[in-house]
């Protein structure tokens, strides 16, 4: 072990040429770890009597510790890792579209048992049914949004099996219990049961956030291209949930209880191929390989031969924010300019020959001109970003992109609704809503692949896990806020 003192200019130059070997990432753009001149590196809350070690010397003794590791990088048989990264993508957004698809089956849970007759020839809705979808998006985004930041801060406490292997596990046993709600007769015990699913949903988006959070967070230690397939794979459920109630729709499937219990069933089956696939993947040299370099990183900040654990979380989660709280802000705006208007706004857009008694117009536009084209643009801007990825360094010219369009909102609350009450119409035809939705769902995918890959670049090796983890929390936050501005948007409308 080199001691801080006897480390000369050529070791220093051999040891960073050794850390430039074992950071591969895509086109070796990560910011490469340079020798400070400021020494006056201030860990918070640690004792005033303890000199602390410069950033130099805190660089130096983990670029030793990884020497070993950048010597041999064991290859990805059959790109096992990038499949299963692509497959935890599907995961941790799937099965709450899932959840949340099967609106019919939740207002036949929830409609008025008093009055004889389905839910469908109900004029006015119940209590419940009313105030269900408001109390359903509040208890998600707010139980989801809070553990994200959580795990940004104290995620690296928590192993990744935990919270990964751990939280799917869990998601699995609550989407069971709603499956076998679907056949038992919930109408003596409605408000019960009603209590229950909201607490299901807390649960649900705590494990979906602590799960999404530490997939993120272990896709930001490997090449970037890892954290396309990541990224892809959550475009890539969006458009399996749509096809599978495009489906359900093409086979009649008229009765709600079917059309759940449907979903239910998909969700519970992606969710246990993506336990037995990661408790696989856990034990291939490729992932553990980088998996034990995020690990020996983690804490580099030694005083005396002995690592401050604690210290070195605190001052990671400060470096961190001061490198990349403009991708942050970014990729919150990106998101929450999408869910103001989608789906809330773009799904009351109905065609413009609409009740003529054709099935494309009447049945099929609305899913497919939303659903299905929106996470299709978005799947493919995530892809076209992994193979283009440009600009790759410049934040500021990502934020003047995410800043303009910004002016999707105005056009798609301009479009042919049937809602319009204070607003004109000024966009009646088909042809121009779906190239506004094409050109929408492939700019928040592209820009979102490219926030999520230059934001580990910015940082440390040692911090990138904790830099992923910040940018899905600070997505979230962008979901949380676009979901409020769209019950003021659909209010004006």
């Amino acid at each position: 072990m080199l001691k801080y003192d006897d480390i000369n200019d050529n070791d220093c130059s051999r040891l960073l040429s050794n850390e430039q070997l074992a950071d591969d990432d895509d086109d070796n753009e990560d910011v490469n770890f340079q020798q400070n001149e400021h020494t006056d590196f201030i860990l918070p809350f640690a004792p005033a009597t303890v000199p602390l070690p410069t950033e130099t010397q805190c660089n130096e003794e983990f670029l030793e510790r990884d020497i070993f590791l950048s010597s041999n990088i064991p290859a990805d048989a059959w790109n096992y890792t990038y499949f299963v990264f692509y497959l935890l993508g599907t995961a941790t957004m799937t099965p709450w579209n899932f959840f949340i698809t099967a609106e019919d089956y939740w207002m036949y849970k929830f409609r008025n048992v008093s009055l004889n007759v389905s839910h469908g020839d109900l004029e006015e809705l119940s209590p419940m049914q009313k105030s269900f979808s408001c109390y359903l998006t509040i208890t998600a985004s707010i139980s989801g949004t809070s553990f994200l930041v959580l795990n940004a801060i104290y995620g690296q406490r928590v192993s990744a099996r935990l919270k990964i292997l751990g939280t799917l596990c869990v998601i699995l046993v609550l989407f069971a219990v709603t499956t076998a709600f679907v056949e038992l007769n919930t109408d003596a015990w409605q408000e019960q049961f009603f209590v229950l699913t909201l607490f299901i949903v807390i649960i649900l988006n705590v494990c979906a956030a602590t799960m999404s959070g530490g997939v993120f967070g272990v896709a930001g230690l490997f090449p970037s291209e890892y954290m396309t397939a990541m990224v892809s794979g959550q475009a890539l459920g969006g458009i399996l949930t749509a096809l599978t109630f495009i489906i359900v729709l093409a086979l009649g499937a008229g009765d709600p209880m079917i059309t759940a219990f449907t979903f239910f069933i998909v969700g519970s089956v992606l969710i246990l191929l993506n336990i037995v696939c990661y408790a696989i993947m856990e034990n291939k040299p490729f992932f553990q390989y980088y998996l034990d370099v995020g690990e020996n990183t983690r804490a580099p900040y030694m005083v005396n031969g002995v690592i401050g654990e604690d210290n070195a979380v605190q001052i990671c989660v400060k470096t961190v924010l001061s490198k990349i709280y403009v991708h942050a802000v970014t990729v919150c705006i990106l998101f929450a300019t999408t869910l103001s208007v989608y789906p809330s706004i773009t799904i009351l857009v109905q065609s413009e020959s609409y009740g003529k008694g054709k099935a494309w117009n009447d049945i099929y536009f609305r899913p497919v001109a939303n659903y299905l084209l929106f996470n299709s643009g978005d799947y493919f801007g995530r892809v076209i970003a992994g193979m283009c990825e440009k600009p790759k360094k410049n934040a500021y010219t990502v934020l003047l992109m995410v800043i303009l369009r910004t002016f999707y909102i105005p056009l798609f609350l301009c479009c042919n609704s049937g809602s319009h009450n204070f607003l004109p119409v000024w966009i009646h035809s088909d042809s121009i809503f779906i190239v506004l939705m094409t050109t929408f769902a492939l700019s928040n995918g592209y820009l979102a692949n490219i926030l999520l890959i230059m934001a580990p670049r910015s940082v440390r090796r040692c911090e990138k896990e904790t830099a992923s983890s910040f940018m899905v929390a600070s997505l979230s936050c962008g979901l949380a806020l676009g979901s409020m501005l769209s019950m003021i948007l659909v209010q004006i409308l």
